[in-house]
């Protein structure tokens, strides 16, 4: 790795630059300030955050406590303030850190108030369904559709703008809290501006209780449309004051913020913090992304640090898709002195001294998988298993791809894609159906797996390939019936799990995989009578300029359940099939290592990253993958290139090479949790 090299002073002020310092790569350290925090030692804070790697401070300054000396009404200020000479934390802490080139986000919490300023203004409240407030550890929570979001929080923001030379906001929990800190669960917010607010939105529709009533979906949809206007109308009011600053939130900020968490309960999703990012960065790559992980192991266990594999992964993930890494602790470095920060402070330091891999880093994948958005899904479980079975297959194939987010499909190009895939997502939306009619016009090839795109007895994309007359849905209706994925009986059959749609193919699909009919599954005696029912399991066919295969099945949930490789191999070589590009990467690499590709200032850019750790509900230590070979399919960028250098940039190697046609076959060290591969021009 690199030597350290300083950061440079940050810019005044108001001063013009051709890119926004957020476009470049950052790191950032939050500390979570307790009121008790106020005179904290600056200098041994930036000290730390700098021998980290980090080069941007994410400081509590204001909304429920204010760190600084505000004339705001609607602001209390800290009284431990009293403990500093100059009695303002934020002017300390950003004129210290101005000096050493360090910026300053602020971040600001404006989901709650004290009792006194809830009584003065109880319009500002979160009132649930009978009345009462939102009250904990005697702060009560404020609602978004009201005069505090809606107009004092302009004003605080405004005060430390004039103050202070901040780089940036974050709005910590700027949501409709139906959920309080010990996850009781209150409801949808009854406030004068909700009703009113409801109402104009939805006529005669009643505003629900909460989750389960008619109208909840109707009021989702109406609050986050509050929120997404509140979120653009702020980054318009940041703008104007102070173009340097930017707003850390949803999808309409300058940067999109993700929390890469750990909660008790919680079954572990490995791919969780890769899979948010590539579902924020597949649709506007041009969005930074920023992935707070949290060093601890859940928020009522602040002060138990989180496992340091667990928590390498969360900023390895990030940066391999190409967010903005960010660690997050309770109190002061000194506070919160994890072992995991010990695993952290490698990678962020990596992504500190590797500024040419990951400016301008965007992924090259030629695959994407679809994910869902709805959480209210009653068939929720079994998407969720269905998408998660197929991302465990295209990894684990040396399939690189993003996830796109269903509702944001119509934002990506129609030939940005070779092949996509929809594990088992129910009907289309109409700007979704139009997005996939317009890839396969450009040549794409679609894979529609379980119910995607069915609706009724037809497909939105595929009505030519046949249709759909029936559905296998209870237990007892599927147990026992399988499929012949080697088209031979007796064989290696497969189990269908979850439902089986019955689909009546056309004269001119392609079928495989045919059903094997029910029988007895006991007692043993007694397990004998399948029959080929003629319903298959695959059907594909030319649709537009490309290729459509319906999969009336679901093969992702099998593999996640059950873990069966040749229900893995044999979905994902069929959909390979489909395309006339090659979209698995040749290796002698085993399935544990992950490919991520992606192009940078640097070159063509392979993250590599060790997945052998993953275990149920932990990381463990991952075991040396051996050296190998690769075959790096060339981007168009470094494909007329006449003279290459490849770097492992982990092992600090140059590995030896061979260029075939449009590939480069490469010899790669060994790896240990992570490699980066370059192809530059020389």
């Amino acid at each position: 790795m690199s030597t350290t090299t300083r950061p440079q002073p940050v810019a005044e002020p108001g001063t013009e630059t051709s890119t926004p310092w957020w476009q470049q790569p950052f790191r950032t350290f939050q500390t979570n300030l307790r009121e008790i925090d106020a005179g904290l030692d600056v200098a041994a804070v930036l000290d730390a955050i700098e021998d980290y790697g980090a080069d941007v401070w994410l400081l509590s300054v204001g909304g429920i406590i204010a760190n600084h000396p505000s004339d705001l009404d609607s602001q209390t200020r800290n009284p431990a303030l009293a403990a500093r000479p100059s009695g303002d934390l934020v002017g300390d802490a950003t004129a210290a850190a101005r000096a050493r080139g360090i910026r300053v986000l602020a971040r600001m919490d404006f989901s709650k108030v004290d009792r006194r300023r809830a009584e003065e203004h109880p319009e500002w409240c979160f009132v649930d369904a009978d009345g009462q407030n939102q009250v904990y550890n005697d702060y009560v929570s404020v609602c978004p559709s009201a005069d505090y979001y809606q107009r004092e929080v302009f004003e605080i923001v405004a005060e430390v703008l004039r103050r202070y030379p901040l780089s940036g906001f974050f709005f910590n929990w700027m949501s409709f809290n139906e959920r309080d800190y010990s996850r009781r669960y209150w409801g949808v917010c009854h406030c004068s501006a909700c009703r009113t607010g409801f109402a104009e939105h939805a006529p005669g529709v009643p505003l629900p209780r909460g989750k389960g009533d008619p109208g909840y979906p109707t009021w989702r949809r109406w609050s986050a449309g509050v929120l997404d206007d509140l979120t653009a109308r702020m980054r318009a009011h940041v703008q104007e004051l102070a173009p340097e600053a930017a707003l850390i939130l949803g999808d309409r900020a300058d940067i999109t913020f993700h929390e890469a968490n750990n909660a008790v309960g919680r079954p572990l999703w490995h791919h969780a913090t890769a899979e948010a990012v590539s579902a924020a960065r597949s649709a506007d790559d041009g969005r930074p992304v920023l992935v707070n992980s949290v060093a601890f192991v859940d928020m009522p266990y602040r002060w138990a640090g989180e496992d340091p594999e667990h928590f390498a992964q969360y900023l390895l993930q990030s940066i391999a898709h190409g967010a903005q890494p960010s660690t997050y602790v309770m109190g002061t470095p000194a506070d919160s002195p994890f072992t995991a920060l010990a695993a952290g402070r490698e990678v962020v330091r990596f992504h500190r001294d590797s500024a040419d891999v990951y400016t301008g880093l965007r992924s090259t994948a030629r695959v994407a998988l679809v994910r869902g958005v709805d959480p209210d899904d009653p068939d929720r479980e079994r998407r969720s298993d269905e998408f998660q079975g197929c991302y465990l297959s295209l990894v684990e194939s040396h399939v690189p791809f993003d996830v796109v987010r269903l509702d944001r499909l119509a934002e990506v190009a129609a030939d940005r894609y070779a092949l996509l895939v929809l594990p088992d997502l129910g009907p289309l939306p109409a700007g979704a159906v139009d997005a996939l009619r317009a890839a396969l016009a450009a040549g794409a090839s679609v894979v529609a797996t379980g119910d995607s795109g069915w609706e009724h007895e037809d497909h939105q994309l595929g009505e030519a390939l046949g249709r759909r007359v029936a559905a296998f849905e209870t237990e007892e209706s599927l147990r026992s019936l399988h499929l012949r994925l080697d088209g031979t009986s007796p064989g290696d059959l497969a189990p269908v799990l979850g439902r089986f749609e019955v689909v009546r193919p056309a004269p001119a699909s392609t079928v495989a995989w045919p059903a094997m009919g029910r029988a007895r599954y006991g007692p043993p005696e007694a397990c004998y009578g399948h029959r080929d029912t003629g319903h298959p399991g695959w059907l594909s066919g030319a649709v537009g300029g490309g290729r459509l295969a319906l999969v009336p099945w679901r093969p992702g949930l099998v593999y996640r359940r059950l873990g069966l490789g040749r229900v893995r191999d044999a979905w994902v070589e069929q959909a390979l099939e489909l395309s006339a590009e090659r979209l698995r990467w040749t290796s002698t690499l085993p399935p544990q290592l992950q490919l991520v590709p992606g192009r940078s200032r640097a070159g063509q850019v392979v993250h590599l990253l060790n997945r052998s750790g993953d275990a149920v509900q932990r990381f463990l230590p991952p075991l040396t993958v051996p050296a190998g070979r690769l075959t790096v399919p060339l981007d168009p960028s470094v494909a007329a290139v006449e003279g290459l250098r490849v770097r492992a940039r982990v092992a600090g190697t140059e590995p030896t090479w061979r260029r075939l046609g449009d590939e480069l076959e490469v010899e790669l060290p060994a790896v240990e949790r992570f490699e980066v591969l370059t192809l530059e021009s020389v």
